[in-house]
């Protein structure tokens, strides 16, 4: 592998990408702690935990992500991060704001889809039921 001073980085959640481009550092969390991956980084697979991801790019400040757990990848010069869910913040503190609204919207969703699921489940539960049962009982 070449020496290189720029990585391209692919920051993706399920339906869109969150951030595209050539960065010359990167900051993110394992469940065994931080680690930075610079350009010429060993290649390697890590599972992320919830937390906060930094990527330096090229030409331009620091970029602040929120993100949920996921995956990233580092092969050659390309960092491909795959997360749940990610919200990208100005700086820290308005990160933490917009973290706390967003995610706490979307739990509220994912409860109430999961009540749903289950209502629907009991009562396919409830129609196989009635089906096993004799003619004359029911």
């Amino acid at each position: 592998m070449s020496m290189a001073d720029q990585m391209q980085v692919y920051v993706r959640l399920p339906a869109r990408i969150l951030f595209e481009g050539p960065a010359t550092r990167l900051v993110a969390t394992a469940a065994n702690g931080s680690f930075g991956i610079l350009p010429n980084h060993i290649d390697f697979v890590t599972a992320l935990v919830p937390s906060v991801l930094l990527v330096t790019p090229l030409d331009a400040p620091e970029q602040v992500f929120g993100i949920d757990e996921g995956l990233l990848l580092k092969k050659g010069h390309t960092v491909e991060i795959a997360v749940r869910r990610g919200v990208h913040g100005a700086d820290l503190e308005s990160l933490r704001e917009t973290v706390g609204e967003r995610f706490a919207g979307m739990e509220d969703e994912e409860r109430a889809s999961r009540a749903a699921l289950s209502r629907l489940e009991a009562d396919m539960v409830r129609r196989f039921a009635t089906l096993r049962r004799p003619h004359h009982e029911q």
